[in-house]
């Protein structure tokens, strides 16, 4: 049987074995606030993470898999705070910055028009986007957005994305294993492609077909 697993099946495997959570806890973190964390796979780890959510918690001090699902809240919270407070010390500086594997600044620019767009609830809405919300947080501290407004959509939009993608996988999980004895740990490879396709595919429209206007390398007026 382990012959026939791809390699995300092995990947999501070895990492609920090796401490998983701590993984987990880390990417959520990363893809929430540092430039690093744009490119990773958020959505379908989250919805994994729903699915293996009893193992994780057995791993973890035998505790209640919801206590796994608040720590990513917590870890999301952080990451989104960690970001806001970078762009706030760095923000100009950060468009005169050269472009690099970690670091490419259209993703910014477009985060910026994301949030010109839908303001206060940029920070909510965002953790729905790849890509959007890696950088979201960081435009929040460039354009100095009031902290307790930022604090409030963060914790908010935080509980909102992780609860709704790992409640999502630990619920749909249980109902296909009751119903009709069916696991969908032996699927995660294709809950994966699927997730990463629904969630990245708008942001690759706008990417590729966007107006142009949407990527114009203007900094964002200075507040005083």
């Amino acid at each position: 049987m382990g012959d026939n697993k791809g390699f995300i099946q092995q990947f999501i495997e070895w990492i609920i074995q090796y401490g998983g959570l701590y993984v987990l806890l880390l990417v959520i973190f990363a893809e929430t606030g540092l430039f690093i964390g744009f490119f990773l796979p958020g959505d379908s780890l989250l919805f994994a993470a729903g699915i293996y959510a009893d193992d994780l918690a057995k791993e973890f001090f035998n505790v209640h898999w919801s206590v796994i699902m608040f720590m990513v809240v917590i870890a999301s919270v952080l990451g989104n705070i960690v970001g806001y407070w970078f762009g706030y010390k760095a923000g100009p500086l950060l468009y005169e910055r050269k472009e690099s594997w970690l670091f490419k600044k259209k993703h910014l620019i477009r985060a910026k028009a994301f949030y010109d767009k839908y303001g206060k609830l940029t920070i909510f809405f965002a953790k729905f986007l790849p890509f959007i919300r890696t950088f979201a947080p960081i435009v929040a501290g460039m354009v100095k957005m009031n902290k307790a407004v930022f604090s409030f959509y963060n914790i908010l939009g935080s509980f909102c994305w992780v609860s709704s993608m790992m409640l999502g996988g630990h619920f749909l999980q249980r109902w296909v294993l009751k119903n009709y004895n069916y696991s969908l740990k032996d699927h995660i490879e294709a809950i994966t492609i699927i997730i990463v396709l629904i969630t990245t595919l708008p942001v690759l429209y706008k990417v590729f077909f966007g107006r142009k206007t949407d990527i114009e390398d203007t900094p964002p007026a200075s507040n005083s």
